[in-house]
């Protein structure tokens, strides 16, 4: 068959090409009703089929050019209102999840979500540091916890896909800086970095400030004991 195709000159990618050329986005023969409900299945399909966030260009790439992608989410999100999970924008695309009112049956029938069961309280305080910080350096962070951070922590939150290496710092030896990523969006369910509680904000009220926090003057609800962040962070 193989054989056949390059006698032909035609590749599998050119087969490809051709069947994406011959495929019916605008579906121009159907009346607007009828087009807006494929496109509308089109799409949830595509979304439920992925095992990861759908972003916009692939999903225009299955509707036609005027129909519009926020307004299509929004109609299948009004479908699902009485149904147990939803379409969610989480890093950068859409996905479809269960509601929390479900998460005790879910853990009940099928168990937890054993990454998210992984991360401690401490890792968990280190990525939100990272996540608004970011690029910041290992020394950065142990200053904001007056704590070394160690190499093995930061690995494991490197193999676990939530943080990758940054651009080298500007500072004396030009260490490495850490910065999130689509992992990171997911596991917290963000649509992206912007949907975390406004910073600006919380130092506007005198809630944070990196510049103390950096200089380890952290705020009473992180200046935790034994069992806290400063018990766990090089372990």
């Amino acid at each position: 068959m193989a054989e056949a195709v390059r006698r032909r000159g035609v590749s599998g990618s050119d087969d490809r090409r051709l069947a994406d050329q011959l495929f019916d986005r605008e579906l121009d023969h159907l009346p607007p009703e009828a087009r807006w409900r494929e496109w509308m299945h089109r799409v949830e399909a595509t979304i439920f089929a992925a095992s990861e966030p759908v972003n916009r260009e692939t999903l225009a790439r299955i509707v036609g050019k005027s129909c519009s992608i926020d307004l299509l989410i929004d109609d299948i999100r009004e479908e699902l209102r009485g149904r147990p999970y939803d379409l969610v924008a989480v890093a950068g695309g859409w996905k479809h999840l269960t509601r929390p009112a479900y998460a005790d049956a879910i853990r009940s029938a099928v168990g937890g979500n054993e990454r998210a069961a992984d991360l401690t309280q401490s890792e968990v305080l280190v990525l939100m540091c990272i996540g608004y910080f970011q690029p910041i350096t290992r020394a950065e962070l142990s200053s904001f916890f007056g704590k070394e951070i160690s190499r093995d922590f930061i690995g494991h939150l490197r193999g676990a896909g939530l943080i990758a290496s940054g651009p080298r710092s500007p500072t004396p030896g030009a260490p490495y800086t850490y910065v999130t990523t689509k992992e990171f969006l997911l596991e917290f369910g963000l649509d992206t970095l912007r949907d975390l509680p406004d910073f600006e904000a919380l130092e506007d009220a005198g809630l944070l400030s990196k510049e103390k926090l950096l200089g380890g003057d952290l705020m009473p609800a992180f200046a935790v004991g034994p069992e806290g962040v400063g018990g766990e962070l090089d372990e």
